[in-house]
């Protein structure tokens, strides 16, 4: 029988996955996840009475196979031990050894707890995919989840286990039929495409920046899906600069209109906030507002198109004062049915934790939960621009994509 006593909505976090850390320069520092929870607790977004706490398990080697192939797990675990052994030899060859599975590279270094540490991360958006598809909350958020670019046999782009497919393959197992994947980070799901390239009961969203500037160079229009899933697959590559207006637009002429043809089950997002424009690893121009509308849109499709299951991730992000910990503690608040206000003061103890944690004076360290930005976007019913490089890149998409699902390019 579902259960209806406690709260509607979790959080999955452990302050183990503080140990998902390549190295003290790598761009993926856990401090941004370490902020973004100590950010929601003193804003009151983790109050137990709205938002159940999850702890995260560590994903099986048999789960995590569903997804990722046995051989590719093996490396990763020998990969781990390599770098756990304090053989200097072993440590210097890890780069030669491991490099075909795309380990001991520059975006996905070895580090002694690799294996546990992205096993954790996936059993974590597993157990929370699991308990939304069974009716034992209706939402769910793992801001430490969303690796999106992890392939089936490889890591890539400092991802090593792609959690977001492992809790959508659990649900294909387990009797969903359709289940929808958005992805506003700022660089494509490239991971999550591929994996579900050939089944037609996994509708993927992705926009993002364009592949022909930013990695990994992939998510066309084109790119529809497999020869038994066309029109599965959906891409919108914005162009560089794109900032809120163009982002907002660019979504709400492809996301609503699919999902309500595509009718789901349950709607799976991955909130990357890269796209911001103090983002250091892309090239958009979105604010903490933009960002934090997509956020209410993600609610409103659950809402809308997927009877209320919703799994919200995180992804890729950055900066980690001004951006990563104000948007996804956000995200949070949305989840749990507990929006922050925009113009919400943000306590003086958590500035005084970042100024100590990045060697900063704490007046420089932000301090509402605001950008002051306009999130007004011209919505397509308006009118398409053919000069206008997102409107073309939207266009792309629509036709590529809109008449596998009977709807017109132009008009629906």
């Amino acid at each position: 029988m579902e259960n209806t006593a406690g709260p509607r909505s979790a959080l999955v976090w452990d302050d183990k996955f503080l140990s998902y850390r390549f190295s003290d320069t790598h761009p993926m520092n856990p401090v941004r996840l370490k902020l973004t929870h100590r950010l929601a607790k003193e804003l009151g977004v983790l109050d137990r009475s709205r938002l159940a706490q999850v702890k995260p398990p560590l994903a099986t080697d048999a789960q995590l196979a569903t997804v990722h192939s046995i051989d590719y797990i093996v490396q990763v675990k020998a990969a781990s031990r390599d770098a756990a052994s304090g053989d200097s030899s072993a440590i210097a060859c890890i780069p030669r050894v491991y490099e075909s599975v795309g380990l001991g590279t520059e975006d996905c270094p070895v580090f002694a707890d690799l294996h546990e540490a992205s096993a954790r991360i996936a059993g974590g958006t597993l157990a929370a995919g699991q308990a939304v598809w069974t009716g034992e909350i209706d939402r769910a958020v793992n801001f430490a989840g969303g690796m999106h670019h992890a392939q089936r046999s490889a890591a890539s782009g400092f991802c090593i286990y792609n959690d977001a497919a492992l809790a959508i393959q659990w649900m294909l197992d387990n009797g969903a039929e359709r289940v929808a994947y958005v992805d506003v980070d700022a660089h494509h799901g490239d991971g999550v495409e591929q994996l579900f390239w050939n089944d037609p009961r996994v509708m993927t969203i992705s926009i993002h920046e364009t592949g022909l500037l930013l990695f990994p160079g992939t998510g066309f229009a084109k790119d529809v899906g497999g020869p038994q899933a066309e029109g599965t697959a959906v891409n919108v590559a914005v162009p560089a600069a794109t900032g809120d207006a163009g982002f907002l637009r660019a979504v709400h002429a492809v996301v609503p209109q699919l999902l309500r043809a595509f009718d789901p089950q349950v709607l799976v997002t991955q909130h990357g906030v890269d796209g911001h424009r103090h983002d250091p690893l892309a090239d958009l121009n979105l604010s903490l507002d933009g960002q934090r509308q997509l956020m209410l849109d993600a609610s409103d499709w659950a809402d809308d198109f997927a009877g209320g299951k919703w799994l919200a991730l995180g992804g890729g992000g950055y900066s980690p004062m001004k951006v990563v910990p104000r948007a996804w503690a956000h995200l949070v608040g949305i989840a749990a049915g507990t929006p922050i206000p925009l113009h919400t003061e943000i306590p003086h103890a958590w500035r005084q934790v970042v100024a100590d944690e990045l060697g900063l004076a704490v007046e420089d360290v932000v301090t509402t939960m605001t950008d002051d930005a306009d999130v007004w976007w011209r919505s397509w019913e308006i009118g398409y621009d053919p000069a206008d490089p997102t409107d073309q890149s939207i266009m792309a998409t629509r036709k590529a994509v809109f008449p596998f699902h009977g709807l017109d390019p132009w008009f629906d």
